[in-house]
């Protein structure tokens, strides 16, 4: 219980910002497979931490690397958020609160559908009043998106998918790295800042634009101001970010710095003029009254979020020398100025989501015996203590019609990596057992010695199976072939499927491997199964979670007797990389909606449309 503890408490955001949703289509297959239509929901419910606070944004799906930034895209005088988590793609919130008081409601995983590479910045570049985007053009190169629609309406149109120095040569950007654009010396000419994995920083000057209203830059150096950033704990250098703001409202802009091999926050003041900037001061753990320390690789934004005339800090932790597992769930930090010079700690999880930390699984079961379904929220290793994974339990305290989760405690079965659960009456007691899965080739048993009303959980077996090869054993429950006892399918990390008969009864169980090369099925890797009548014939298909191809969909074509499972294709709703599924009818309008757990750590639900 104490590591949850830690999670729920650390996720409060402040009274004055607030956090809603909106929700998005997806539709499976086409209208003649018979096949549901699923409707993307951020806050289908509430879910309620230890403390008794509402999660914000329960089913965002979580972060581990959240690169944050901050423009009006719309015109209507205050920020919108943007936060690349993925390769490829930002995700928007709006900002539709009034002025002082953020209110960021989600909108898309996807803003605009743009291919953003490994990073993106918002900035005006053609200087006509609305924002433009600069990203990566694989590998490592620099990609144009003009905004044509305008300040209300952006409209984005890629210019160029290289942008070229001022002699026609294309400018490198480290793809690791995020680069700045300012005008740092006040000429009214942008400069682009590139950070290089050397610690140093490559400046160019804008020389104007091109008949295409493309901007042209003259390099100017490769050592701008001298600067060489070396991590304070270790003398090396590395990845880094770049963020340049006036926070010592001198009229000139000073650099932040983030560095794989730094835990905090670097501050080099300029010490010039705006005309004359001059940043060969030594650089700073910021802020300056209590330092904050990460994982590292922090990418920092400064604004002025809650508009009360001074500076505020938001900051991504990407995850570098110092221990990354330990920051996959509070990895997004809101530090407010409240006195000049004086930053607080406002949040490490500024979208208030549910986060397990990374590689989610969810599950849904009646475990107290109510008659509706409760949550099991696992992860990969507990960043709290990462000597093991975790479940966290939230018990369903609404109806089976109308789900609200509230945290109930947390679980640690098995002290292992990758506690993987499958969850069903295994002994015909009338109470759930549970199957675990380990990181390496092993299945757990544990018996369920309490009552279907009130459970707990005793190992019987920590060695119930082990997988003939393959690790990250991933046990899924069901009755293939209708003789009413349970027979088991496990995923592995190679990708391929196991396959065990039940010989036994409904009573007592004896599985017996038939095959660990299950139709040949090879998803390249990680396979996550799962079972659900979704055509609604009345036998069971087969949905794969994968690492890197989604879900995967096997229609069973044969009988509730003898399975003939072939593959339909993509399942057709976005998912996160190492994708966990999970059906349950979690309204009870008798259709099954989805549950997604995946790399990030969180929830994506599913509502089923029919």
């Amino acid at each position: 219980m104490k590591g949850f503890a830690r999670l729920v408490l650390l996720v409060l955001v402040s009274g004055a910002l607030f956090f809603g949703c909106s929700s998005s289509s997806q539709t499976v297959g086409e209208k003649s497979s018979g096949l549901p239509t699923f409707y993307k929901e951020i806050s289908p419910f509430s879910v309620t931490d230890s403390v008794g606070i509402l999660y914000k944004l329960p089913f965002q799906g979580g972060f581990n690397v959240p690169r944050p930034q901050f423009a009006d895209m719309d015109g209507d005088g205050d920020p919108d958020m943007f936060i690349q988590e993925e390769t490829g793609r930002i995700k928007h919130f709006e900002n539709v609160g009034i002025s002082g008081v953020p209110h960021f409601e989600w909108r898309s995983d996807a803003y605009k559908d743009l291919d953003i590479g490994e990073w993106y910045r918002v900035v005006d570049l053609d200087n006509d009043g609305d924002m433009d985007i600069l990203t990566e053009e694989r590998f490592s190169y620099v990609r144009y998106y003009r905004n044509e629609g305008d300040r209300l309406d952006a409209r984005f149109v890629m210019v160029v998918d290289t942008l070229l120095d001022a002699t026609g040569t294309p400018i490198f950007a480290d793809r690791q790295n995020i680069p700045q654009i300012v005008d740092i010396d006040c000429d009214g000419l942008l400069d682009l800042f590139i950070g290089r994995v050397t610690g140093t920083i490559t400046h160019y000057e804008s020389v104007g634009y091109d008949d295409d209203r493309i901007p042209r830059f003259r390099f100017v150096t490769d050592r701008w101001e001298d600067i060489e950033i070396v991590g304070q704990n270790v003398s090396l250098h590395g990845a880094n970010t770049m963020n340049f703001a006036d926070i010592d409202n001198d009229d000139d802009l000073d650099l932040f710095w983030g560095d794989f091999f730094e835990a905090g926050v670097l501050l080099i003041r300029n010490q010039g003029s705006c005309g004359a900037p001059s940043l060969r001061s030594e650089p700073i753990g910021f802020p300056l009254n209590n330092r904050v320390q990460t994982s590292g690789y922090n990418a920092p934004v400064v604004l002025d979020l809650d508009m009360d005339g001074d500076l505020d800090m938001v900051f991504g932790v990407l995850g570098g020398a110092f221990n990354a597992n330990s920051t996959t769930r509070d990895n997004l930090y809101y530090l407010e100025q409240t006195e000049p010079d004086h930053f607080e700690v406002n949040s490490m999880r500024f979208v208030n989501d549910l986060d397990a930390g990374s590689e989610s699984v969810v599950k849904l079961a009646d475990l107290d015996g109510d008659g509706d379904l409760d949550l099991i929220l696992a992860n990969k290793i507990e960043p709290s203590n990462q000597k093991t994974s975790l479940m966290f339990v939230f018990e369903n305290t609404g109806t089976k019609e109308k789900a609200a989760f509230t945290y109930k405690e947390t679980v640690d079965l098995t002290n292992t990596y990758h506690q993987t659960p499958a969850i069903a009456d295994l002994d015909g007691d009338g109470d759930l057992d549970m199957l675990v899965g380990k990181w390496n080739k092993e299945i757990a048993y544990f018996n369920n010695s309490g009552s279907a009303t009130s459970y707990n959980f005793e190992e019987v077996n920590p060695v119930y199976e082990v997988l003939s090869r393959g690790q990250n054993a991933v046990p899924a429950l069901v009755d293939i072939d209708a003789d009413g006892d349970l027979d088991l399918f496990v995923g592995e990390a190679s990708g391929s499927m196991n396959y065990y008969i039940n010989n036994g009864s409904a009573q007592q169980a004896q599985f017996e491997l038939i095959s660990d090369t299950y139709l040949d099925i090879d998803t390249g890797r990680r396979s996550f199964p799962t079972f659900a009548d979704l055509d609604k014939d009345g036998d069971y298909d087969m949905i794969l979670g994968t690492e890197l191809e989604g879900l995967l969909l096997y229609l069973n074509k044969g009988t509730a007797q003898v399975a003939d499972f072939q593959l339909f294709g993509n399942f057709g709703v976005d998912v996160q990389v190492l994708s966990a599924p999970e059906f349950a009818d979690i309204d009870a309008d008798g259709d099954l909606d989805l549950f997604v757990g995946g790399s990030s750590g969180g929830i994506i639900f599913y509502r089923n449309g029919k």
